[in-house]
């Protein structure tokens, strides 16, 4: 399914979109190289998994979703990633979430992260997880989650690194 805006259109992402999510994921300067490892290293299982066995939530096959934005060229401006949480009945993690610096602000994370939740409250999930660092160059991604009805539920001190906290947000849906 695409959704249109009058900047971002949202839809399916293919083998060829790789190297701009990686491009995006750099350009945020929020990353590091290994993060980014395992950024694309989701997106390559999902592909491998989607020919194998699509979502099917009556035999419970489920795998790395993505979702791009698109600008109206068709440029991919961002992307989100989720999945269900094993072990759990209705909770999900938001794995990714990002938008090239170009082009935040128009509107693309807002309207990725309104589809995530779309999609699952049609599947009746329960809870929608992140995981975000305490760095002060992450406030802005902080006040986006609380803007969007995500509250601070747990936190780790010093997780990532030495006054890098690792903040566990969520949204029941």
């Amino acid at each position: 399914m695409i959704t249109t805006t009058s900047r971002v259109r949202l839809g399916a992402l293919h083998r060829g979109h790789r190297d701009r999510i990686a491009e995006i994921l750099v350009a945020t300067n929020s990353f590091r190289d290994e993060e980014i490892e395992v950024a694309l290293e989701l997106f390559d299982e999902s592909l491998a998994h989607q020919a194998r066995a699509p979502f099917d939530p009556v035999a419970g096959v489920e795998s790395y979703e993505f979702i791009g934005a698109f600008s109206r060229e068709g440029d991919l401006i961002g992307y989100v990633c989720y999945g269900a949480t094993p072990g759990t009945t209705g909770t999900y993690d938001l794995y990714w979430i990002a938008v090239h610096p170009e082009h935040q602000g128009e509107g693309g994370g807002s309207r990725l992260l309104d589809e995530v939740e779309r999609r699952l409250n049609e599947r009746e999930a329960r809870l929608l997880v992140v995981e975000t660092s305490s760095r002060t160059d992450y406030e802005s991604t902080r006040r986006f989650y609380e803007r969007r009805g995500y509250a601070e539920c747990a936190s780790i001190r010093d997780f990532y690194a030495f006054g890098d906290d690792r903040l566990i947000y969520a949204k029941r849906l």
